[in-house]
């Protein structure tokens, strides 16, 4: 039975939504800024996960997308996308092979921060008869490499690997947790500050720096103001998690992504659970913030299990019956779709279409 014309009260539960209308205005939001600054649009896929978005989001504008992980970027490129910056280390034989095939096939730039690992990408480049764009990750408190001197010498270090070809420098500090938009901006450009430093010092050495990339959705109207920034890799912005959206700046966007869920048990006045655990909602890695419950006030989520979600009632607008469905927003997008196989497309209360979350799941 196709889903297809369906109301959305009558599909099954735990359910993975978007509303159409409000992703597609996420996506011209943003789309629509970038065509009036200088540097480009790079979204990061990792919050949804689909090449049908990833092909929307390049349709708007944007000169190519960002991964975290390689099996991502290999579900993306077998979809048609070519231009792939690869946002992580690649640092075994397995993945440097499948990293060598990946290249033949799409326009992909890895990060890299340590000089063996570059020499072990380069053999094995040079063997195949493979270029590998590669691009410095400047250190940010995960990965990377000192900006400064440090990134200066691993560049040069890169020139003389053959089978590589030097794209430039990125850099990632997420910082959503400043909620004030002044304050994110002052602590943004401290962050570029170095950075920015690197990138001149690097071409000071003679060498050509093609992209200089960073920035987040958090900073989608901040990284843009940097002089020498080429690229952007906003991502949350496409489904706005309630997180997300909490912060000053990110008025223009709205929450398109929910789980459809079943009230199942009503064991008080006050209490109701629900059909969405753990192995439906995800975790939020970055802090405790429950989902909210969409449209409905006076209800609070205050705790999951593996196969159950907690809710406490106060004064609800809507009286809760077992059996009746409601949606909540997840609080990291994430995560949340990370544990479904398809997206159901809703516009106008009824569904539109069905699209396979193809990388979810690609751990390598």
């Amino acid at each position: 039975m196709t889903l297809v014309g369906l109301e959305k009260d009558e599909l099954d539960t735990p359910s993975l939504l978007i509303d159409l209308d409000v992703m597609e205005r996420n996506l011209s939001i943003m789309a629509d800024y970038y065509k009036g600054v200088n540097a480009n649009l790079r979204p990061h896929i990792k919050p949804h996960k689909s090449p049908i978005i990833a092909h929307k989001q390049l349709e708007a504008g944007a000169i190519g997308i960002t991964c975290q992980k390689l099996g991502e970027a290999e579900v993306m490129a077998a979809a048609g996308i070519s231009e792939i910056l690869l946002a992580n280390q690649i640092a075994n034989e397995q993945k440097i092979r499948r990293l060598i095939g990946l290249a033949k096939h799409s326009n992909v730039i890895v990060g890299v921060d340590n000089i063996n690992n570059v020499k072990q990408i380069s053999r094995a480049a040079f063997k195949q008869g493979v270029d590998i764009n590669v691009a410095m990750e400047i250190d940010a408190g995960r990965c990377g490499i000192q900006a400064g001197k440090p990134a200066v010498s691993f560049a040069k270090e890169i020139m003389r690997c053959k089978g590589l070809k030097f794209s430039g420098i990125w850099f990632h500090k997420g910082i959503r947790s400043y909620k004030k938009f002044e304050e994110r901006k002052r602590v943004h450009f401290e962050l570029l500050k170095p950075v920015m430093e690197t990138k001149d010092m690097i071409e000071d050495a003679g060498i050509d720096v093609e992209i200089v990339s960073a920035g987040a959705t958090s900073t989608y109207k901040i990284t843009p103001e940097v002089v020498g920034i080429t690229e952007v890799q906003p991502g949350c912005y496409v489904f706005m998690d309630h997180e997300y959206k909490s912060i000053e700046g990110m008025e223009s966007f709205n929450c398109a992504l929910t789980i459809l869920a079943t009230v199942i048990s009503r064991p008080s006045r006050d209490r109701a659970i629900i059909d969405v655990g753990l192995k439906s909602r995800g975790s939020n890695y970055t802090t405790l913030i429950p989902p909210l419950v969409k449209d409905i006030e006076g209800i609070e989520v205050t705790g999951f299990s593996a196969e159950h979600g907690h809710l406490k009632l106060k004064s609800p607008s809507k009286e809760l019956d077992v059996g009746d469905k409601l949606e909540l927003i997840p609080s990291n997008c994430d995560t949340t779709v990370n544990m479904y196989d398809e997206y159901i497309g809703i516009r106008d209360n009824r569904v539109e279409v069905i699209w396979p979350i193809s990388a979810r799941g690609k751990t390598q």
